[in-house]
């Protein structure tokens, strides 16, 4: 079990250090607040999206994790936003990326570029959740919305319909006589 109390040495002057921190001359974060004088936070870091490094031109997977410079660029109204500055762990080189506020998502700015894999939700019966044209927004009426759901499940019905049958028509020829595919598989 770990112990709760902490050793105070006989030099240790509580009104000239206020913590222990103070007096042994670290930081309360350690090793990641080692460039905190110059406004940089070492923070764990895991990419959002795919990216091809710029140095080395090689594919980094979404969900690889870094051990980022993340520091302070700027404002959004009142939301900061951050810059994450990561090395490459396949060469030296660096990229960043920072945090867009206005819409919601991650921009890379330099040394590498973002796999583009564009989905566009109206091609699957959605709507864009980034939209900023109000005549393109979803439905307000909760009716159109019930419509709109209905239509795509009669929709799903008429073009799944066709293909259970079929399926349905291959199980029953392949199971029609129990007996007889058990004799097969001996």
């Amino acid at each position: 079990m770990q112990g709760f109390n902490r050793y105070y040495p006989p030099d240790y002057d509580p009104k000239k250090h206020q913590t222990l921190n103070d007096y042994h001359g670290k930081h309360a974060l350690g090793d990641r607040a080692r460039k905190v004088d110059q406004g940089i936070l070492i923070t764990r870091f895991e990419l959002p999206f795919n990216i091809w490094c710029g140095t080395c031109n090689a594919h980094i997977g979404m969900g690889v994790r870094y051990n980022a410079e993340k520091r302070k660029v700027g404002m959004y109204y009142s939301t900061p936003i951050y810059a994450f500055r990561c090395k490459c762990h396949l060469c030296s080189g660096w990229f960043e990326i920072q945090t867009d506020p206005k819409n919601t998502r991650y921009v890379v700015t330099s040394g590498a570029r973002q796999k583009d894999e564009d989905w566009n939700p109206e091609e699957n019966g959605g709507y864009a959740v980034h939209e900023n044209d109000p005549t393109k927004a979803g439905p307000s009426d909760p009716l159109a919305q019930v419509e709109k759901t209905a239509e795509s499940s009669r929709r799903a019905r008429e073009t799944g319909a066709p293909r259970i049958d079929s399926l349905q028509e291959l199980s029953e020829t392949y199971n029609a006589d129990p007996y007889e595919l058990s004799k097969r598989v001996r």
